[in-house]
């Protein structure tokens, strides 16, 4: 907190001079959030809030995935209180609020309107009943693909395209001379950049992180044939320095044109169909996420949400804020202001009835049925004892993700095979899971 003060002094009051008498105080929030493209315009339109709210003045610390949730757990983790408000997802929220980490979200003011918020996304950011962060956007996963090279190739998309397709047409649309890659996929190692898509690849292939006895199975036939596919697609048909690449990274080659498809976040929809951030609008396709053996965990479930940590010295003026970077008036300011394409998806019912959304945004109707299709609590074609689509709900899995993750970009680089890659990610979970006491 900082504190201008403006008091009367009685020295000068004694020469017969006052000085202002008021006291003026100014609360800074320090707020930490990703460099993702939604939150850029949040940082950007915040100047609204700070005009309503002078008593308050915002810091921000905007950084890549990876960074970002390795600084807030680090800082939150040791009661460091470095933050106010932390930008964190649906997998840290019931796990972060469990361990009374955040504080929790009650009493909200009746003109928020809790109850348009969509259920799926707030199931996810909640503990024994209680919300714990607010959802500034929610998304599943799908395919983006260039209907102009679909045309051109006699490609049809199917209603539910499977990977044995989408291999097929990435070989047609392919075209390294003219620097378009026939697919783009998430390559770069973390929980939540590669393994979150290859987790889904893994689950369509009928395979889970553990069985019932929370012994992972990492190095099963269907992780086999799910990363053998992975590492050979995108080795054919990917992007140079596919190991180097995100969301983020990806997003920007398939906006400039560089991919023929892509299967990731539905929140990109709404920069993609942007004609001035995008070169592909008037040419986009979309279609659901592709499936192998079973359909099951096939699309994600995610949320970017805004928390509390439980160190914060300024909890009121924290609320205030996500209140207002979260509500139905910022969802119309982003409208308005920006765009409707670009207003922060899958969080609120009363998007997806607004008119002005529906005619700017064609894929609203499809994104809402993923949200709502995708089940954290039946995501594997085997029963499992975790709860997640594209992540575990473990607080050890952080860890097991990242380093997994690093095994396999290391075999798409080949570095090593792919067998090498599962074999050394078995063990290591192995060793972490009987350590954690899940395995006696």
């Amino acid at each position: 907190m900082k504190l201008a003060y403006a008091l009367p002094l009685a020295g000068v009051a004694a020469f017969g001079t006052v000085l202002g008498a008021s006291a003026v105080q100014a609360e800074t929030l320090t707020v930490a959030t990703v460099n993702n493209n939604d939150m850029v315009i949040m940082q950007r339109l915040s100047s609204a809030f700070e005009e309503a709210h002078p008593d308050i003045d915002l810091e921000w610390v905007v950084l890549e995935e990876n960074v970002l949730r390795q600084r807030l757990t680090t800082d939150i983790a040791t009661n460091g209180g470095q933050f106010d408000v932390m930008t964190i997802g649906t997998y840290e929220a019931p796990i972060w609020a469990e361990r009374e980490w955040l504080a929790p979200l009650e009493n909200l003011p009746e003109s928020y309107n809790q109850k348009d918020l969509l259920k799926p996304v707030m199931d996810g950011l909640s503990h024994d009943g209680k919300p714990y962060a607010l959802p500034f956007y929610g998304e599943s996963s799908m395919m983006y693909y260039r209907t102009d090279l679909f045309e051109q190739a006699g490609i049809e998309m199917t209603d539910q395209p499977t990977w044995k397709e989408v291999r097929e047409w990435a070989g047609k649309i392919n075209d390294p001379d003219k620097g378009i890659a026939g697919i783009c996929l998430r390559g770069k190692p973390g929980w939540g950049e590669n393994m979150a898509f290859v987790t889904t690849l893994v689950n369509t292939y009928g395979g889970r992180w553990f069985n019932m006895d929370w012994e992972p199975e990492i190095d099963s036939e269907s992780w086999n044939e799910a990363i053998n596919f992975y590492v050979d697609l995108l080795n054919n048909y990917g992007p140079p320095g596919a190991s180097s690449n995100g969301f983020n990274e990806n997003l920007a080659l398939f906006s400039q044109g560089k991919c023929g498809m892509w299967v990731d976040a539905t929140s990109a929809a709404g920069k993609l169909y942007n004609p001035s951030e995008s070169n592909v609008a008037d040419k986009l396709g979309f279609a659901p996420a592709p499936v192998a053996e079973t359909p099951k965990g096939s699309h994600w479930l995610w949320s970017w949400a805004l928390a509390i940590p439980a160190s914060s010295n300024s909890k009121d003026a924290a609320k205030e804020f996500i209140t207002w970077a979260t509500s139905q008036d910022y969802v119309e300011m982003v409208g308005e202001k920006v765009g409707w394409t670009s207003v922060p998806p899958g969080t609120r019912e009363s998007t997806y009835t607004n008119e002005k959304y529906q005619e700017a945004a064609p894929f609203a109707d499809f994104v809402l049925d993923a949200i709502r299709d995708a089940d954290p609590t039946d995501s594997t074609l085997k029963p499992s004892p975790y709860t997640g689509v594209q992540i575990v709900g473990i607080p050890e899995f952080q860890s097991i993700g990242t380093q997994v993750g690093q095994m396999i970009a290391a075999a798409l680089t080949g570095e090593m095979s792919v067998d090498q890659a599962l074999s050394n990610s078995q063990r290591a979970t192995q060793r972490t899971m009987e350590r954690a006491g899940y395995i006696k």
